[in-house]
This record gives C-alpha cells, sequence and structure tokens, in this order.
C-alpha cells in the first residue's frame, strides 16, 4: 500500500479537501486504484452532534457513519463509497484505546499518548486503507490521507513583526507523531507528504509573500515531518522567482512546487495538477512509475469547459435556517450543480433564511421580510432541505404553500417533505393544528411522529441512519420515471421523526400520493402531487449519492422541471437505460450519466433551448466539489 498526506498550514480554509480529493482524481485517471481517510483532531467522536453553523454539513455514509463533509468531497471526485471508519477522529482513537484499556489488553500497563494513542492511529490507518471502495476486490494501490487543522501557522503580534512560530491545533499533535511514525514504518518508496500553504499577496505591493510557506514548512520539519511536494495557493500563478525562494528555503524541488491559483469553477484543479505534472513528481516518489499510465481525464476537461460556458441560469431559492453558512448545505449546493450542468444552465441559487418569510419578521425587520418573498417569487423552483428544530419552520411551511399553490416546481428533503405534509393538512384538509411530534409534543394532530425505535435520551448515532431500501408503489410517477423505472432504490437517510402512518388513508383521500415505501409499506418514504407539474417530497437525502456526470435523479427532475425540460424527460424513460460516459455531443449539448440506484444506469438528451431569464450568478469558485 501507498500512502499520500495532505496538510495544511498558515491558515484554514485553504482546500486541503480538494487538494486531497483531486490528487486522488489524477492518480485515478493513471489507473490505480485509490481510497480516502480523512483525520479530524477534534474530540467528538464523528460529526453527528454539531453545528452546520460550526463545521459545515454532516455527511452521511452508506453504513449510517455522520462524517466530515470533506468524505463527500472524495465520494464526489473518486466515485467511491466510504465508510464510517474512513473517518478517524480524536474521540474514536481515545475510545478504542479506552476500551482495550478497560478488557485488559495492555497488561497493567501505563498507557500513554505516545505509545498506546499514536500506535492505535497507525494501527486504524492500516487497517482501513485496505478496505475496498470501488466496487472492486481487493485494496486499493493508493490510500490518500487528510490531516485535518493546520501545522505550523505564523502569529504576528505588534511587538514581533518577524512572527512566532506556532506547531498546529494542540489537538493535532498526537496524530502527528504518529504519522512521523508512520512514514518511517512504512519506509521510503511508500509514503509522500503533500503539505499545502498559502502564497499571500499583498494588495499595497502587490509581491507574492513566501514567509508564512517558510514557517509553516519549517514548523512542519520541526514536528518531524518533511515535505516532497509543496502545494501553494495563491490569487495567481506563481511566479518563477517566487519558485526559486521556496525552492531555497523550503527545500523542495521546483518540479514539485505546484501552484493551485484561483479558477473559473472547481473540476479544473485536476487539470492544474496535469499540468504542472504533480502526478510525476507523486509517482517517481512512491516509485509507481512503471505501474501508472498517463492520467486520462478527457471527462473532466469536457466538464469544466462546459461549466465555463454555461450562462443561461435557472433560479433556485434554497429556503434554510443555516443559510448563512452555504458549507451547511454543501452536498445540497453540488447536487444542484451537477443537475443543472447536466441541464445545459448556470446555476444560481437565492439563500433564503426560512424566518425571513415569517409574519413576525414583516413586522420587526420588514425590508428583510420583503427581500425574502422577493427571492422566493422570482425562483424557478424551491427545495427545502433536511434540518432540526423549531427555529424557521413556519417559513418553510409557507414556501411549501407558496410552491403548491403557485405550481413552481419544488423538491422537499427529509424535513422539507414533512412540512411539505404539514401544509398539506393545515391547507388542503383543514387540519388547522396539524404539526409534527417535534414541534408541538401535545399536537392534537400529529402529522409527523418520532420513530417507535429512536433514542430520546441519547443524541450521537441514534437516528436511522444510512442506506435504506425505499420501493415504489406505483409505475406511474415522476419520482419512479425519474429513476429509469426501476422498482426500488437505495438512498441514504438521517431523520428521528417520520409521517404518521395512521393518517396516511387521510391524506390520500385528500390527493397526496405516497408513491414510495419501505420494505414494511408503514413508512412513507416518497410523496408526489400527481397534478402539480413538480411537487416531491422525499424521507432520505438523494443529494449524498449525486456525482459530477451522474447528477441525483430527482434533482435533475426539479432542475429539468424548473427550466421547462421535465416533459421531454418524462417522455423519454429509455434514454435512462443505457449506461454512457458524461461528455459533450456534437451538437454541443451534455450527456450526463444519470445516478440510479447507486450504479451508473443511464443517461439523459437534455435540449438546448432555454427557457430562464434571470441575473448571472457563478456559484463555480468554492472549495468543494
Amino acid at each position: 500500500m501507498k500512502y499520500v498526506l495532505v496538510t495544511g498550514g498558515v491558515v484554514s480554509g485553504l482546500g486541503k479537501g480538494v487538494t486531497a480529493s483531486s490528487i486522488g482524481v489524477v492518480l485515478k485517471a493513471c489507473g490505480l486504484r485509490v481510497t480516502s481517510i480523512k483525520i479530524d483532531p477534534y474530540l467528538n467522536t464523528d460529526a453527528g452532534t454539531m453545528s452546520p453553523f460550526e463545521h459545515g454539513e454532516v455527511f452521511v455514509l452508506d453504513d449510517g457513519g455522520e462524517v466530515d463533509l470533506d468524505l463527500g468531497n472524495y465520494e464526489r471526485f473518486l466515485d467511491i463509497k466510504l465508510t464510517r471508519d474512513n473517518n478517524i477522529t480524536t474521540g474514536k482513537i481515545y475510545q478504542y484505546v479506552l476500551d482495550k484499556e478497560r478488557r485488559g489488553d495492555y497488561l497493567g500497563k501505563t498507557v500513554q499518548v505516545v505509545p498506546h494513542i499514536t500506535d492505535a492511529i497507525q494501527e486504524w490507518i492500516e487497517r482501513v486503507a485496505v478496505i475496498p471502495v470501488d466496487g472492486k476486490e481487493g485494496p486499493a494501490d493508493v490510500c490518500v490521507i487528510e490531516l485535518g487543522g493546520t501545522i505550523g501557522a505564523t502569529i504576528y503580534s505588534r511587538n514581533n513583526d518577524n512572527g512566532i512560530l506556532d506547531a498546529g491545533d494542540i489537538e493535532s499533535m498526537p496524530f502527528i507523531e504518529a504519522l512521523g511514525q508512520f512514514s518511517y514504518h512504512v519506509g521510503p518508496g511508500n509514503f509522500c507528504l503533500v503539505h499545502v500553504s498559502l502564497v499571500p499577496v499583498l494588495n499595497v505591493v502587490g509581491e507574492q509573500k513566501t514567509k508564512p510557506t517558510q514557517h509553516s514548512v519549517r514548523g512542519l520539519r520541526g514536528l518531524g515531518l518533511t515535505p516532497n511536494i509543496l502545494v501553494c495557493r495563491s490569487a495567481k500563478v506563481l511566479d518563477e522567482n517566487v519558485k526559486e525562494k521556496l525552492l531555497q528555503f523550503c527545500h523542495v524541488p521546483a518540479a514539485n512546487i505546484i501552484t493551485l491559483n484561483d479558477v473559473t469553477n472547481i473540476w479544473h484543479i485536476p487539470l492544474l495538477l496535469r499540468d504542472q505534472k504533480a502526478h510525476e513528481a507523486i509517482l517517481k516518489i512512491l516509485n509507481l512509475q512503471g505501474v501508472a499510465r498517463q492520467p486520462k481525464l478527457e471527462e473532466w476537461t469536457d466538464r469544466a469547459k462546459l461549466c465555463d460556458a454555461l450562462h443561461d441560469p435557472v433560479r433556485i431559492a434554497m429556503v434554510g435556517k443555516y443559510t448563512g453558512l452555504s458549507d451547511s448545505y454543501l452536498s445540497v449546493w453540488k447536487a444542484l450543480l451537477h443537475a443543472t450542468v447536466a441541464c445545459h444552465k448556470k446555476l444560481v441559487v437565492d439563500w433564503v433564511p426560512s424566518t425571513d418569510l415569517e409574519d413576525d419578521t414583516a413586522k420587526e425587520a420588514p425590508d428583510a421580510y420583503k427581500a425574502a418573498w422577493n427571492l422566493l417569487k422570482g425562483a424557478d423552483g424551491i427545495l427545502v432541505p433536511g434540518g432540526f428544530g423549531d427555529r424557521g419552520v413556519q417559513g418553510k411551511i409557507l414556501a411549501a404553500k407558496y410552491a403548491r399553490e403557485n405550481n413552481v416546481p419544488y423538491l422537499g428533503i427529509c424535513l422539507g417533505m414533512q412540512i411539505a405534509v404539514i401544509e398539506f393538512a393545515r391547507s388542503v384538509m383543514n387540519l388547522r393544528d396539524a404539526n409534527s411530534a417535534e414541534f408541538d409534543p401535545d399536537t392534537r394532530t400529529p402529522c409527523v411522529v418520532f420513530m417507535p425505535e429512536g433514542s430520546k435520551t441519547h443524541m450521537g448515532g441514534t437516528m436511522r441512519l444510512g442506506s435504506r431500501r425505499t420501493y415504489f408503489q406505483v409505475t406511474d410517477c415522476k419520482a419512479a420515471k425519474l429513476y429509469g423505472n426501476v422498482s426500488y432504490v437505495d438512498e441514504r437517510h438521517r431523520h428521528r421523526y417520520e409521517v404518521n402512518p395512521d393518517m396516511v388513508p387521510e391524506f390520500e383521500s385528500a390527493g397526496l400520493a405516497f408513491v414510495g415505501k419501505d420494505e414494511t409499506g408503514k413508512r412513507m418514504e416518497i410523496i408526489e402531487l400527481p397534478a402539480h407539474p413538480y411537487f416531491v417530497g422525499v424521507q432520505f437525502h438523494p443529494e449524498f449519492k449525486s456525482r459530477p456526470g451522474q447528477p441525483s435523479a430527482l434533482f435533475l427532475g426539479l432542475i429539468a422541471a424548473s427550466c421547462g425540460q421535465l416533459d421531454a424527460l418524462l417522455q423519454n424513460p429509455s434514454h435512462l437505460s443505457k449506461p454512457i460516459p458524461g461528455r459533450i455531443s456534437s451538437n454541443g449539448v451534455f450527456l450526463p450519466k444519470v445516478y440510479q440506484n447507486g450504479h451508473q444506469k443511464g443517461h439523459t438528451h437534455m435540449p438546448a433551448k432555454s427557457l430562464v431569464n434571470g441575473n448571472y450568478y457563478s456559484n463555480a469558485n468554492g472549495v468543494h466539489v
């Protein structure tokens, strides 16, 4: 097994995740099998109980693991399925060691950070690295490891212009020590360290400054790790004299100094690595030159160029409570992007705080209220993502009502489906006190109830999590057609509450169709309004399995409905039955691979005609795909 370790220095948020993912893409394009591990030094066992405002979205895996959003990057870039053990946290490691201590595995020895914690980290990496994640038998060829946090940041003060070196986040220290030992354990030719650092440009002088990177590399060396490759984040391509200075002071060969400058869309990053021959440097260090081929990235090149060329916008109103941080809905945003590129459109996301749609805001902040409603009414489609708690729920209900009454395409995910059910009960069935037991435990009309297998005393890992099977109840529904007329789909879940099965007959009599249910037939998974152009709610999270070139079927349906292409898509379901790689056809239309049921099963041909007008807006320059 070969290992590539990606670390970051100077500041957080440089894009270690996209760098690690892009390295994996290039190595995979060279014919190698790649797996990934993310190390998060926080003490939490997993990301499941962390606030989206603080840490971004919680990404859910097939096995129910609630993990860091960077694992979503890996899955989307590499088209792999990771496990919960691919996300290592301090909490998991300490729990693992303490469990061994309680069993007596250490035979009375004093349990210490070194060697017991550091040994446990190395054992965990070696164990997980050989788990197949690409659907094939046997271990991968290369494991890309991302170490969260920063190493060797420089802290400046009023009395110290030169700065003082900070070794990095305190909680990272056991991992850094373990990885230093690990590099010697696996030996030369099996370990490559890629350090991502910042080369800022000061506006006053317009010069690229290398001192922060020099300090970062010095700190890394002081901790026992020597970088083989330096990846420099900068607004523009590094000047040659800047590379010379980094070569001189960081002791990294010029060929191994890579620039990751700002790009028009994130799919250019693997291409930047390829163009600067980063793969050759990695393959040389890992002694893989005779095994790997030249990288084949034609599909990535086509997709990056297509994304740059798109200019006809489709506007989606994202109505949620965490809209202040777009990373809170990262997978939803990326799934929308995948679908809009497939439909040959430019994605415009209008972030609508659900609280701003409520009557209280009209009184307290009328300008915010008016702005929110203007965004909602100006949207081509409306999406209400998942969430927890009662803050902003009324605003989400109002958004669902507006979509239902005005024939605006609507997709509700998890809580977004539940509030659509509540709104239908209140407005169509005249059940004015209809509510969820989550928001009002004493409601007399509980449309949404707590699942009996859930825990009310422990929060972490107690929800209905991971991949579950949904069976279509009817074939003549939009969701079934979008999935390719299959009898069932496997999608990922994360919820504690569900639609009250006792009320389902009432809802169906009133016109709400439950077109997808679980294997028991008692748990509602997909709702539709048959007479509506596109009003779909799902209990699962289809965004977690969307891929570039393989858009989620339901997101593709939302975007197609929002730009007038849904009828053409649904009238040609045979297009979904034959898998082809995503590419640009001779007439300039993008032909995507449609993601269905965990497999690449087909494609759709989208007409290039534009039916949407609006202001230009680009979402292309984020750090995650």
